[in-house]
């Protein structure tokens, strides 16, 4: 009779347990529930943020790419002249290939940079250094331009530098601020610090007993970069590069106010479209603005591809 007695105390208390677990499963559940209708409630501002200024005017740019000038009536007519005119193309070719070099510029000197401000032992520095990067990052536009105009421009006291100790005149030997590889100097000024900002997070991910594990195996401070550092810093690499492609590619003030009509980019041209510099053509402008979009959407989806590779490292 005891070992019946005791079944059914322990059948009974397992029950018991069951039903406890049961209930602890069920009540999270509705605390959960309750939790995500807060967390959507908290996100309407944003979402309507998004809604107003990004999702309308980007409707509003698409409709208006399909629009005829004259009748309003649909029509193909405005992609037709972005491909068949070649500024427009220039423009393109233009964009992407500053936009590239600035990016790998960028994201080489700034992973180093970031590198060496991750090894700093001095606290002060360090976040010293975080925040002249989180300041020279958002320094752009025309206070930018003047500051570069003033430094490197024909009168800048570097270019009076060159020549009264050098003797070298830098614009006579074809070097000039307000063409290609001078706008090239200006955004790396803002491209590096970027990348530096978005680097530290991800050498901060990289774990102690990764380190200690390739010590302990006989490998060098650099067969541990070769072999376990970079490959998994890699795809955060590539995905702060793709960041700041983006972010060249769609620069408009820092060029307006330095190259303006010296130099032929998909922002400015938009620009004179718009304004009327010849002829007032929104068709054009909007068609533009949508083949822009079609070349972000390209780096944004290399970087969301990347950014799940860092997910996975990160066991996320």
């Amino acid at each position: 009779m005891q070992p019946q007695v005791a079944g059914e105390v322990t059948e009974t208390s397992l029950n018991g347990r069951t039903g406890k677990a049961a209930s602890r499963a069920r009540r999270p559940g509705g605390r959960g529930w309750s939790y995500t209708l807060t967390s959507w409630l908290g996100l309407v501002p944003f979402l309507l943020f998004c809604l107003l200024f990004e999702i309308f005017p980007a409707i509003i740019i698409i409709q208006g790419s399909f629009a005829d000038n004259t009748t309003g009536g649909f029509t193909l007519d405005n992609f037709q002249r972005v491909l068949s005119l070649p500024s427009n193309l220039h423009a393109f070719g233009t964009s992407i290939a500053i936009s590239v070099v600035t990016a790998l510029i960028g994201g080489v000197l700034g992973g180093f940079a970031a590198y060496g401000v991750y090894t700093l032992r001095t606290s002060w520095l360090r976040n010293l250094l975080i925040g002249f990067s989180s300041i020279a990052a958002n320094f752009a536009g025309v206070p930018l331009a003047f500051a570069f105009v003033a430094t490197l421009g024909v009168t800048g006291f570097v270019t009076v530098g060159f020549l009264t100790i050098f003797r070298i005149d830098l614009y006579n030997a074809g070097f000039s601020i307000y063409y290609f590889w001078g706008l090239v100097i200006v955004y790396v000024y803002f491209q590096l610090p970027l990348m530096i900002l978005l680097t530290l997070p991800a050498l901060n991910g990289l774990r102690p007993e990764w380190r200690e594990a390739a010590t302990n195996l006989g490998a060098s401070n650099f067969t541990y970069w070769r072999r376990v550092g970079l490959p998994i810093l890699m795809p955060s690499l590539v995905a702060a590069t793709m960041l700041l492609f983006a972010n060249s590619f769609g620069a408009f003030a820092t060029a307006f106010a330095l190259a303006q009509g010296n130099i032929n980019l998909v922002p400015i041209l938009i620009n004179f479209v718009v304004n009327g510099n010849v002829v007032v053509d929104f068709g054009l402008g909007n068609a533009l603005a949508v083949g822009m979009v079609i070349v972000l959407m390209v780096a944004v989806t290399l970087y969301t591809v990347m950014l799940r590779r860092v997910n996975i490292w990160q066991g996320r």
